[in-house]
């Protein structure tokens, strides 16, 4: 059995939960609305306030995905009642970000600033505070999309390992690298 797989999932107050006849689980709360397909050898049962998944044969691929499916609904349990925030840091002389509708505007020492068009279901908001690196909080009730834009965002300018700029998740380590030293003696 898997660990992660038979555990339950606590259905909080407010969230409602349905299985159409094509494996699709949609999850109803108070944020939003999250649908997923689902595999047909999984079914999804709701038992006095619980989440339940059970699988209908034992084989390798099933029992593989039965803790995968079981953590993307439970994800999308705690995006429709709580929602999910990812902090970025922008370090670096010179770095800036600015949201201007859906897009978002970034100053990454380039010759030119880079637009990157955020989706629909994804609000940002940008911070530059006087004497701190700018920061872009993402918000989002799908944590798939929200991890995926953060990444996305994070490619534009990878912190490199000798002066640590860049742009990096609020609280990450980077490691740094030591510099050439002269061959003077």
């Amino acid at each position: 059995m898997s660990r992660i797989g038979k555990l339950p999932i606590a259905l909080p107050d407010g969230v409602q939960i349905s299985v159409s006849d094509e494996n699709v689980v949609s999850v109803k709360g108070k944020l939003g609305e999250l649908h997923q397909a689902i595999d047909p050898n999984i079914q999804v049962k709701t038992e006095d306030g619980n989440i339940i998944l059970e699988r209908n044969n034992e084989s390798k691929e099933v029992k593989s995905k039965h803790g995968l499916y079981r953590a993307l609904i439970s994800n999308m349990v705690t995006g429709v009642t709580d929602g999910f925030t990812i902090i970025q840091e922008l370090v670096g002389v010179g770095y800036k970000a600015e949201v201007k509708g859906q897009n978002l505007e970034l100053s990454l020492g380039f010759s030119h600033n880079v637009v990157f068009e955020m989706p629909e279901e994804v609000k940002a908001e940008a911070v530059t505070e006087r004497g701190k690196n700018p920061t872009i909080t993402l918000k989002s009730i799908d944590k798939q999309l929200i991890g995926q834009v953060a990444a996305k965002i994070r490619s534009l300018r990878k912190p490199e390992p000798y002066k640590g700029k860049g742009i990096r998740y609020k609280g990450e380590v980077v490691r740094k690298k030591a510099g050439k030293t002269s061959a003077d003696k």
